[in-house]
């Protein structure tokens, strides 16, 4: 049972939902603290009778996904200088944000060098998904990030998007992935299975993948020549979350089965010393 908090896209989406298009405006460490914190105690105090507790997972630097395919994420860099917002300060923000959970808050904190959240959080689902609901230990996905729609293939597993309050369900997660995987990720700098490795990180146009080509490449890799073949596994090594390679799965399970020994006995103390008055009322949902 655990709560798996994707950490960096939670209190990104917290931000950017508070901000809306001021993106100029300067990151304030007491707000975005208090914001994220706030989603923490509510979500908890809603979902951890059922779920268990929470297990905060965070994007680690240099993933190894880059090291396999340099075009990663390669549009978010030009997108971020854009943008106006002081990212490095915001990182700076997030990264105090995150040893300060790990260092006074009960929650386990898994931050690995070379793993994103993704990793994180599939590797554990992988591990403790089970086909039937009937007595496994139930796992909940707070994100709104749909990459994570794949590992409701098991039924103990739900995700809830806890900016927009909602649940996210499919009816054919397998599907989900299988097109997924055919279409790629923009978001992500991973394009179609018909396009070369660049085309989005040098602005070209995507090879449009038609109704046809889907219905035909969905059948099976039988379909494919064998530059399309190549690129499917390019784009099932950065999608599917069953392809974390396998030294990063056991650096994250052996962090997941550690014990953590900080009770809640610190958390007054650190609420008093960051001026969280607001939340000391609700300790007790920590």
């Amino acid at each position: 049972m655990a709560i798996l908090v994707d950490y960096n896209q939670v209190i990104l989406a917290s931000l950017f939902a508070s901000i809306g298009n001021h993106t100029d405006v300067a990151a304030d460490e007491n707000i975005i603290r208090h914001m994220f914190l706030n989603s923490i105690r509510a979500n908890r105090k809603k979902f951890t009778e059922e779920y268990g507790e929470i297990v905060i997972c965070a994007d680690g630097k240099n993933t190894w996904r880059r090291e396999a395919y340099p075009y990663y994420k390669a549009n978010r860099k030009k997108s971020r200088d854009e943008s106006g917002m002081d990212w490095a300060a915001l990182f700076e923000i997030m990264n105090t944000i995150r040893d300060e959970l790990r260092e006074y808050f009960p929650y386990k904190v898994i931050h690995i060098d070379h793993c994103e959240a993704d990793d994180i959080i599939g590797t554990v689902i992988h591990e403790y998904g089970s086909e039937l609901n009937i007595g496994a230990e139930k796992f909940l996905i707070l994100s709104g990030d749909k990459d994570y729609i794949q590992l409701q293939n098991y039924a103990n597993v739900d995700q809830y998007d806890p900016i927009r309050k909602r649940w996210i369900r499919s009816d054919n997660p397998h599907q989900y992935l299988k097109e997924h995987i055919l279409k790629g990720d923009t978001g992500d700098g991973v394009p179609n299975i018909l396009s070369a490795d660049n085309c989005l990180a040098v602005g070209e146009r995507q090879k449009a993948m038609t109704k046809k080509r889907m219905a035909m490449y969905s059948e099976g890799t039988d379909q494919m020549d064998e530059e399309t073949l190549r690129r499917y596994y390019r784009n099932k090594m950065m999608i599917d979350l069953s392809e974390i390679p396998q030294k990063y799965q056991d650096i994250i399970m052996s962090e997941y089965n550690q014990n953590k020994d900080i009770g809640r006995k610190e958390l007054f103390n650190f609420f008093v010393k960051k001026k969280l008055k607001h939340l000391i009322t609700d300790i007790q949902d920590f």
